[in-house]
């Protein structure tokens, strides 16, 4: 599917006020019929990015509940993300 036919919005973002990591939580909606609720803006040794829904396993790995499997719309939804949480 072309890249262009996915229309992501920002729904809302929870900014942290404390030292921490994460800096926000942020609800991406795409194309006004799905909403991913708990990515993560966190603060890494390179800079900011954008985390997926994680969830901690039995052999206390985590797991992303939400995979992008194409690397250009990974891409999209950290910059809307990043963008949005820099304004």
């Amino acid at each position: 599917m072309p890249i262009d036919t996915f229309d992501v919005k920002v729904v809302k973002i929870h900014r942290l006020h404390q030292e921490s990591r994460i800096k926000a939580f942020v609800d991406l909606g795409v194309n006004d019929a799905l909403v991913i609720k708990g990515l993560r803006v966190v603060q890494g040794k390179k800079g900011l990015f954008v985390a997926m829904p994680s969830e901690q396993g039995k052999n206390e790995r985590w797991y992303e509940r939400v995979q992008c499997v194409d690397k250009d719309v990974r891409s999209m939804i950290s910059s809307k993300v990043l963008e949005s949480y820099t304004t």
